[in-house]
């Protein structure tokens, strides 16, 4: 009977984040969280999402996007080689940072240092790949802040590359920053961060559900404890179905990040959780929130395409064999949707033009359709423009009219001008 009514009294929790309802929804005991669907970016739960907060080795998603971006434009390529710097060893000599103990004098691939970065979050590795691909640390961040500007992350800092604090690196802080500085972030920013690394880089996702990999020798273990196969039995109880990243973070100062994804059937949610309590804590929280997403939200179709409404099912056309023509939209508009509320939402036109000029082309895009969300609860978007939104367009053509059926129109429009303007004149003298 406990446990049945535990389950009721958190089916049925409230968010209490200022400003935005989230009924039916979970608790989760970190300090900050956010959960949004990977395809359109659309908020289902967020808790002090805006928040900012060091985010420690989750740092590492921008440094894992710049390398696929290098990679991308040819600048280096997977079997890229390159030894490691002074800088890069003392960092993994050190007992305290999570690494995987590179040697000097030894060439290492881009692809051995992206492993140890993505999957054992190490820090040297990280650096290295900094320095093989901007020549400094320092000149890097300058590049993670440029990328977070185009990205749209709405709070962000980067100060290093790896999501240590500055002190933590001594001497070699980059330059241009604070020796004690760290990098900042907030859940909505980091979501955001792994949604673009997900989507414009999905290979991103190959490295980071592996369980284990093998790096010079030795076998190195992904600090994501929700991906199934992972060593130790002790480990079987956080295996999540589905999940296959992202990134896992510490720090004394961030205590336990981690920004997840799972895929269950074509649907893709990322959570992220900020200033858990222990490294276990953070993975049932991500429990929670993709439990909720899985469990209460599904993809729905909720307007065919060549949907019209029925007041403006047609533009005025001028100057054409037609005076109207129909309109419709051009693609479904579909959307995540609550179990429950498909019933809310409906769709608002944009007319670009209150009316044609012939001639008109079939499918020539005169409006879009937006679909707008009426139930209670707020659901908002990562993305600056993550409104679901199709074209409207001409379901036909209209040819333009003959010279001799536009000169009786410009006769006929003379003609009734002056008609009118009779009457107006007519009308004035009494």
């Amino acid at each position: 009977m406990a446990i049945t009514l535990a389950l009721l009294l958190s089916l049925f929790a409230v968010s209490t984040n200022p400003g935005h309802t989230y009924a039916s929804t979970v608790e989760v005991g970190a300090k900050s969280a956010i959960l949004v669907d990977a395809e359109t970016g659309k908020v289902i739960f967020e808790k002090e999402a805006d928040l900012t907060l060091p985010p420690a080795s989750m740092t590492k998603m921008m440094t894992e996007y710049l390398v696929m971006e290098a990679i991308e434009e040819g600048t280096i390529s997977w079997e890229t080689t390159t030894e490691i710097g002074p800088y890069a060893y003392e960092i993994s000599a050190n007992p305290e940072f999570s690494g995987v103990g590179l040697k000097m004098n030894k060439d290492y691939t881009v692809r051995e240092l992206y492993e140890a970065m993505a999957i054992n979050s190490d820090n040297a590795t990280t650096i290295t790949l900094t320095e093989l691909i901007a020549g400094s640390e320092s000149e890097f961040v300058k590049m993670m802040n440029e990328k977070a500007e185009e990205m749209g992350l709405p709070d962000y800092e980067f100060v290093n590359a790896t999501g240590l604090n500055n002190s933590h690196l001594g001497d070699n802080y980059p330059e241009g920053t604070e020796p004690d500085a760290t990098n900042m972030l907030s859940a909505r920013s980091a979501a955001l961060l792994a949604y673009h690394l997900i989507n414009d880089y999905p290979e991103a996702l190959e490295f980071s559900s592996q369980p284990t990999a093998e790096f010079d020798g030795q076998t190195i273990t992904n600090w994501n404890w929700m991906i199934p196969g992972m060593p130790g039995s002790n480990l079987d109880q956080f295996s999540y179905e589905g999940i296959d990243g992202l990134k896992t973070g510490y720090t004394e100062l961030a205590q336990n990040t981690f920004t997840g994804t799972a895929e269950r059937d074509g649907q893709r949610f990322i959570s992220v959780v900020m200033k858990s309590e222990s490294r276990a804590s953070r993975f049932q929280q991500t429990r929670k929130l993709l439990d909720y997403g899985f469990n209460q939200f599904e993809h729905k179709e909720l307007y065919p395409a060549a949907q019209q409404l029925e007041d403006q099912s047609t533009l005025p056309v001028t100057k054409g064999k037609e005076d109207k023509i129909s309109i419709e939209t051009n693609e479904a508009l579909s959307t995540l949707v609550k179990k429950a509320e498909e019933d809310q939402y409906e769709i608002d036109y944009s007319l670009s033009e209150e009316q044609l000029v012939a001639p008109v082309e079939k499918g020539q895009k005169v409006g879009t359709a937006t679909l707008v969300y009426t139930g209670e609860e707020s659901y908002g978007n990562i993305l600056p423009n993550g409104k679901q939104s199709v074209d409207i367009v001409t379901t036909g053509a209209v040819e333009k009219s003959n010279w001799f059926m536009l000169m009786l129109g410009g006769i006929g429009e003379f003609f009734s001008d002056i008609f009118t303007g009779a009457v107006d004149m007519v009308k004035g003298w009494f």
